[in-house]
């Protein structure tokens, strides 16, 4: 007597993809500042490595000249991102509210945000793609939030319509 054995197919993807981890041997330069000081104002932020090798964002925030924000942005190849919904952030903030912004074409006048609270301890931030919605200068824009098939850019923004120092240490990101 023959016997049929039928296997399942298994498809497995991939659980997650690096987006950017940070080390003391890190290249940095890719990330660049972009204040109000395009529009006129005094904000000031600036990115380093710090002595752990972690990314450290900081700097101050300022209203004068209608100023208000700084960002922090990084620039990559197009990245397919059909196979995951999330991102994963791994950072220590200062209590601030900072928004976490991607953009699907580097081109692109506008950004999908997604705004998170940080608590002074380091923690994970998970961000669903369609939790992201469009905006251009602070205003919402009526077009679907973030499908998540692709991007070019990523950026850190605070801009929370007042003066303040700012601190924000980032290990990772990452696609879940």
């Amino acid at each position: 007597m023959m016997r049929l054995f039928i296997f399942p197919l298994i498809l497995v993807f991939q659980s997650s993809m690096l987006i950017f981890q940070f080390n003391s041997d890190s290249n940095i330069d890719n990330w660049r500042i972009l204040d109000d000081v395009v529009m006129g104002g005094r904000s000031s932020g600036e990115f380093k490595l710090n002595d752990q090798g972690i990314g450290e964002y900081s700097g101050d925030v300022s209203l004068e000249n209608n100023g208000g924000f700084s960002s922090l942005r990084y620039y990559f190849d197009s990245v397919n991102s059909k196979d995951y919904n999330k991102f994963k952030l791994k950072i220590k903030g200062d209590g601030k509210t900072y928004q976490f912004r991607v953009k699907d074409r580097r081109y692109n006048r506008y950004s999908y945000i997604y705004k998170f609270e940080t608590s002074g301890e380091w923690q994970t931030i998970e961000i669903p793609f369609s939790a992201m919605y469009a905006s251009f200068r602070g205003y919402r824009l009526d077009i679907p939030n973030f499908k998540g098939d692709q991007m070019q850019e990523i950026a850190f923004l605070i801009g929370n319509k007042k003066k303040e120092s700012f601190k924000l240490l980032i290990e990772s990101i990452s696609l879940e």
